[in-house]
């Protein structure tokens, strides 16, 4: 599990693709590699990826197919930034939100404004993870714990203070950038305990009246 606090940005030092996979290495040299081991994660870009390899200053990971279909990893290119954040500790501050690494949709970066010293993001929001997206709830953009400040009807906005602006890679998005989002854990497992309520209705959806009916509001 992460936190979405990124650590470090690194930089594709070679990437391969072929039917089978890809294979990554990344160059980390501001990444505190002294307690990395064989088989540890490390979210680049939000994704949980698995070190096969690694010394002081990079890592390298295989990628599934099924990684490459689901996430903006199949067009990146050798010297891209990412953003790292290794696994998180039992004493690990937790100053993000409950981050898995598991990629739910690719979304496009629509439209970029100024406000003051923040800059405003309007990302497209796919239809299959509108549901679990809501405002000032939190979502994770290419690895990044944020929070979403309001949606409209398939996009939603994203206010970046200079400090996140500053530890991250998102000062390198442009209109168009492909970026690879993770919703709220806590909304898929609220979805799924309601479906093990309504197992026998094939037309499950999550309704006022059913969020009422499972206790989680009050009429």
């Amino acid at each position: 599990m992460f936190t979405g606090i990124i650590e470090a940005i690194g930089s594709i030092k070679s990437i391969s693709i072929n039917h089978q996979g890809a294979r990554l290495t990344v160059h980390c040299p501001s990444l505190d590699m002294s307690d990395v081991k064989l088989g540890d994660s490390i979210a680049t870009n939000g994704i949980c990826l698995t070190v096969v390899a690694f010394d002081s200053t990079s890592y390298s990971a295989d990628i599934s197919n099924e990684t490459l279909e689901r996430t903006a990893f199949g067009g990146y290119q050798q010297n891209q930034q990412v953003n790292l954040e290794k696994a998180m500790l039992p004493t690990t501050r937790f100053g993000g939100h409950m981050v898995s690494g598991h990629v739910d949709a690719v979304a496009e970066i629509k439209a970029i404004t100024k406000n003051g010293n923040s800059v405003e993001y309007w990302l497209s929001m796919d239809a299959s993870i509108a549901p679990y997206i809501a405002e000032k709830g939190s979502i994770t953009v290419d690895g990044v714990s944020l929070t979403v400040n309001s949606l409209a009807q398939d996009q939603f906005r994203l206010t970046i203070v200079p400090h996140t602006t500053g530890q991250t890679i998102i000062p390198s998005y442009q209109l168009g950038t492909k970026v690879n989002i993770e919703v709220d854990v806590m909304a898929r497992y609220i979805e799924r305990l309601l479906q093990s309520k309504q197992a026998a209705n094939t037309s499950f959806g999550v309704t006022e009246a059913l969020l009422a009916q499972s206790g989680f509001i009050k009429n």
